[in-house]
């Protein structure tokens, strides 16, 4: 299987993030990606080749021509307005508060256009974010050109980000730019399968109203973890999208017993469904270890992940998304990368 990656995706370095109301030490890191990459190659999975890049009309495809030039012009105005630290939001235009018209200052467009406050932005932060969906397009269209599968080795991860916001780390929401170019591209229905531990609610949002795209996600339950507000069995699309949203909400705890009941469940509907492609998004983070996670899968379970998804027998683009348990990432990723192969 060939890997796609990009040592600019590696400049996004965030020093601290804001969690449990503190400053913390950043868990979203450059080394992620390289022991993920060391494994990679050490396990000899396959080539790494450097993905191309696809310009702006992807991005634009799925974000909104106002976020992409907040992002793209961020920086210069950050700096502009004396500041030379990596930036966090502190306010948002909730429930009372207007959204529009937009604010002139720096401080209220982070608001804006952001979820948390636990997603720095620094000075190579877009650039990072862009190579990062420039390596999910590669890796979609060598699928497309006939790769039975490739793994998006994608960082910053995108499921969190929203047509008009970033926030979980996430900046550019790799599987949905993947998704719809697949769709531009001839592609009659794709399927996005999110594994990670947390909801991917930026991609749900995006494809909500949509048959087009069939959303599945299997995550913690949103009552008790991250983002709290999404994420629920009872979502299930609106509009022509109803019934193409599907949610497995799990309580803390869970281990691969468990969640490989709502996985079955969740291979029913991609049979049911029969999408031309099938994007994974990959979180590595319902391993036992994680730091910010409260699922109990080992490392072998990420083995049984793989074998189980290479039955569906479908053209796979797999796109990492979260994990920070970065001793073992590299294990548990290529862990499910052979897995599929293997069968």
């Amino acid at each position: 299987m060939k890997t796609i990656f990009s040592q600019n995706q590696l400049k996004h370095a965030p020093e601290h993030e804001i969690s449990d109301g503190q400053l913390k030490p950043a868990v979203e890191i450059p080394e992620r990606a390289e022991i993920v990459l060391r494994t990679v190659q050490s396990r000899e999975l396959g080539e790494v080749v450097e993905p191309k890049d696809f310009g702006e009309r992807p991005l634009s495809r799925v974000h909104s021509p106002d976020y992409l030039a907040f992002m793209e012009s961020f920086w210069e105005r950050w700096t502009a307005a004396g500041r030379s630290s990596e930036a966090f939001p502190f306010v948002w235009p909730i429930r009372s508060l207007r959204e529009d018209p937009a604010p002139d200052h720096i401080d209220g467009l982070l608001g804006r256009y952001s979820m948390d406050a636990g997603t720095p932005i620094g000075p190579h932060t877009f650039e990072a974010a862009k190579a990062s969906a420039n390596t999910a397009l590669t890796a979609a269209e060598m699928v497309q050109q006939g790769e039975k599968a490739t793994f998006g080795l994608c960082r910053p991860p995108g499921h969190h980000a929203g047509r008009d916001f970033f926030g979980g780390y996430c900046f550019l929401n790799n599987a949905a730019i993947s998704a719809q170019w697949l769709r531009d591209h001839g592609a009659d229905r794709v399927a996005i399968l999110d594994v990670d531990y947390h909801h991917g609610n930026g991609t749900q949002s995006i494809f909500y109203d949509r048959s087009d795209v069939l959303f599945l996600s299997l995550h913690a339950d949103p009552k008790v973890e991250y983002p709290y507000f999404l994420g629920h069995e009872d979502e299930t699309g609106e509009n022509a999208g109803k019934g193409f949203t599907r949610n497995w909400p799990m309580p803390l705890g869970t281990n691969w017993r468990a969640y490989e009941e709502a996985l079955d469940d969740a291979c029913r509907w991609l049979l049911v469904y029969k999408p031309d492609y099938l994007i994974v998004s990959l979180g590595l983070d319902c391993f036992e270890k994680d730091p910010i996670s409260g699922f109990k899968f080992e490392s072998d379970d990420f083995i049984k992940l793989g074998r189980r998804l290479a039955l569906l027998g479908l053209p796979t683009i797999f796109l990492m998304e979260g994990g920070y348990a970065v001793d073992a990432l590299g294990t548990n990723c290529v862990n499910v990368l052979e897995g599929f192969e293997r069968g």
